[in-house]
């Protein structure tokens, strides 16, 4: 139950009359205060996995420094509370942008408040485009009973065994018991489950995966949200997400397993990951 490369799906050619926007307007809500840098790495990982339009919606009192990190990112500002997340009058603006994208990614440095555990909720039961939930996006769904619950359209969830463990309520640990709670969890509710770490694994309920890229180097900071921005990436490009979920989680281990190789697992880091991803697009054949 291992991923092969020749297993995995790709992507069509690119039409040399084709523009931006049919490569998937990618909307990913993140940031706060001193968290600025996970969601501008989502939104980096995107553009590098191809999406043609990338927007990212933060707190206001951060855009400027989201802003700075790529000047390929479009930014919007929502409103915030005195500590700098998201406020509970962000959900109009975060309704529009809705109606506008292609997909949707939350979670990346969105820190924790009751209203960012409504606003998470609000977009994971309404909205009906692909949305991927990763980090403190899956912490506001874990803090509300059957939170996985009454699920607006395709999702991809992304917890590592801790998030896991709180959004499952399941106290397994070895790698069997979280597998079969991960697959019955993903059968239950109808998505996509990436359970991260050494040999990720994929499952939607029906069928599993373990992926065989990445390191151990790739455990740090903003790794995770450099998955979040390509699996938004190739979502946004038409895949379904079960076939994201697959090609992304590769893609990123390679990116991964080509930078260890530069630079040392040690030396390793999340902008790393992004410098690397274009020679693992090559290496897959792109």
């Amino acid at each position: 139950m291992t991923s092969d490369a020749n297993e995995l799906p790709r992507l069509a050619p690119r039409a040399a009359e084709s523009h931006k926007g049919d490569y998937g307007r990618a909307v990913l809500v993140g940031g706060s205060r001193g968290m600025s840098g996970a969601i501008a790495l989502a939104g980096m990982a995107a553009l590098r996995a191809g999406a043609g339009l990338v927007t990212v919606a933060v707190p206001e009192v951060c855009l400027e420094t989201v802003a700075s990190f790529d000047p390929c990112l479009m930014t919007v500002p929502l409103p915030c509370d005195a500590a700098g997340r998201l406020a509970a009058d962000a959900a109009p603006a975060l309704r529009g942008l809705a109606e506008r994208a292609t997909v949707m990614a939350c979670g990346p440095g969105l820190g924790r408040s009751p209203h960012v555990t409504q606003l998470v909720r609000d977009l994971y039961t309404s909205v009906p485009l692909p949305l991927v939930v990763d980090a403190d996006g899956l912490n506001a769904l874990a803090e509300q009973p059957g939170g996985l619950a009454s699920v607006g359209g395709p999702r991809i969830i992304t917890p590592h065994p801790g998030e896991f463990r709180r959004l499952s309520g399941m106290a397994e640990r070895d790698a069997a018991g979280q597998q079969a709670c991960a697959q019955e969890l993903a059968r239950t509710h109808q998505i996509t489950v990436v359970l991260k770490g050494h040999r990720t694994l994929i499952t939607d309920g029906g069928r599993s995966v373990r992926n065989t890229t990445g390191n151990a180097g790739m455990a740090t900071g903003g790794a995770g949200d450099v998955l979040t921005g390509i699996l938004a990436a190739l979502l946004g490009q038409g895949l379904s997400v079960w076939d994201a979920a697959r090609l992304g989680v590769h893609l990123h281990g390679l990116a991964g397993d080509i930078a260890a190789r530069q630079l040392t697992q040690l030396a390793l880091t999340a902008q790393d990951l992004l410098r690397f991803l274009p020679q693992a697009w090559k290496e897959l054949g792109y």
